[in-house]
């Protein structure tokens, strides 16, 4: 469902006349949508997927609220784009989050411990009785342990005897049992910007939902440089010493996924992202130190 750029224009003329002028640039982006960037500030996103039409709705719904209580800039959705006989599907104009994806530029300020902290803790708000939820990230952690084992099986340069230790560690840990609360769901170090090796923004929240902090709080040892988990654990302060077992097993598997994905895009995999591999192999050091 990709758009090339005289189709994005047409759209733009047809909806939204008063940015159809700005200049268009395509952005690599992910799977799930197209990225165009608007002008200086602005962003389209495109549906690709079938699923990404009703997500990108969610996001016009749910994120300007969120959005105005949170620390870091996101991209804020300003505009909907409606299905038409130009294009059949919804799409989203949001602003746009100034920095350097974490895939190309790693954070090294310790400093953004406290801020990923306090992002997490303000967006991690207790969510309402009709808000999505999501489960495939946010299941269980037995559900996922099949899955755990074929990425060891296909990744023999990771030391399989200290990551089942981690994740036996996950799963024996207690179930959450406190509310449901929003999350990102998708950090990962191509979904945060950065400025000077500092955390300064938050992007892509195509998987926001409502669960287990857990699965956000992973991305203390994802994100963040060396020594810096501590650092976060102490300033997120919500985190019982279950979900912080949780989280960690959580960003194990995320690590795994990133490192595949990795690997793919150095062999000149399709959807493989070369970039994804030294994230993912730094942060698997810090998870299974």
């Amino acid at each position: 469902m990709a758009i090339d750029e005289r189709g994005l224009r047409d759209l733009l003329e047809q909806q939204h006349p008063d940015l159809a002028g700005l200049e268009l640039k395509v952005v690599d982006g992910g799977w799930t949508n197209q990225m165009w960037r608007l002008g200086p500030d602005l962003a389209v996103r495109i549906p690709r997927t079938e699923d990404a039409p009703e997500l990108l709705e969610r996001e016009h719904r749910r994120l300007p609220d969120l959005a105005s209580r949170l620390p870091l800039p996101i991209p804020v959705p300003t505009r909907l784009g409606r299905p038409s006989e130009r294009f059949p599907h919804t799409w989203l104009v949001t602003t746009w989050v100034h920095g350097t994806p974490a895939d190309l530029a790693p954070i090294t300020d310790p400093d953004s411990a406290t801020v990923l902290a306090e992002f997490l803790t303000a967006l991690h708000s207790e969510g309402p009785a009709d808000a999505p939820a999501n489960d495939g990230r946010g299941a269980p952690l037995d559900t996922m342990d099949e899955h755990f084992e074929h990425a060891l099986e296909r990744l023999p340069e990771v030391d399989a005897d200290r990551a089942r230790a981690v994740w036996r560690a996950a799963l024996e840990a207690p179930r959450q049992d406190g509310p449901d609360v929003w999350l990102h769901g998708d950090l990962h170090p191509a979904n945060v910007v950065v400025e000077d090796g500092g955390l300064v923004g938050v992007i892509d929240f195509g998987e926001l939902f409502v669960g287990d902090p857990s699965v956000d709080l992973a991305a203390a040892w994802i994100l963040l440089p060396d020594g810096a988990a501590e650092s976060f654990f102490n300033a997120y302060k919500a985190a019982a010493e279950s979900t912080v077992l949780r989280a960690r097993g959580l960003a194990l598997i995320k690590a795994l996924v990133l490192l595949e994905i990795g690997i793919a895009g150095e062999r000149g995999q399709a959807g493989g992202k070369p970039t994804w591999k030294p994230a993912a192999e730094a942060a698997l050091s810090r998870i299974l130190r």
